[in-house]
């Protein structure tokens, strides 16, 4: 929960900025976990998210979640302000250190690129979750 509240203050403070950007870059990346890694996994992840939300500028979300009946099945929507606030958080030693501690535990990886509908709503959506 702490760090549900983490990103949502953050998102809200900068939303307003970056959904007006044309140039953003959302993403959902989906990923199969190796059951018997699950839970260091999940605990590396969390500690890249947060770090990536709270250090990075360029960085609006990275918010993991898992499929309920399949807990293996982990979604992350990624936000970042432009390609220029990507390509620097590839480089972090936050992002490093997860990759590299992961790579045995992922079974699969696919990132898909999204395009926001109605990017102007944005605010109003985490608007809403603050309440």
């Amino acid at each position: 929960m702490k760090y549900f509240v983490i990103v949502l203050s953050i998102l809200l403070s900068n939303i307003s900025v970056f959904a007006q950007k044309t140039d953003m870059i959302i993403r959902i990346s989906e990923i199969e976990i190796d059951s018997k890694y699950l839970n260091e996994y999940n605990k590396i992840l969390q500690e890249e998210a947060e770090a990536s939300v709270r250090l990075e500028p360029g960085v609006i979300s990275i918010f993991p979640m898992y499929q309920k009946e399949h807990p293996n099945q982990i979604r992350i929507l990624e936000m970042y302000a432009n390609q220029t606030a990507y390509a620097a958080h590839l480089k972090t030693p936050h992002f490093q250190k997860y990759k590299t501690t992961t790579l045995k535990m992922v079974k699969s990886l696919k990132l898909i690129d999204m395009q926001a509908l109605d990017a102007d709503t944005m605010k109003e959506i985490f608007y809403k979750l603050k309440n």
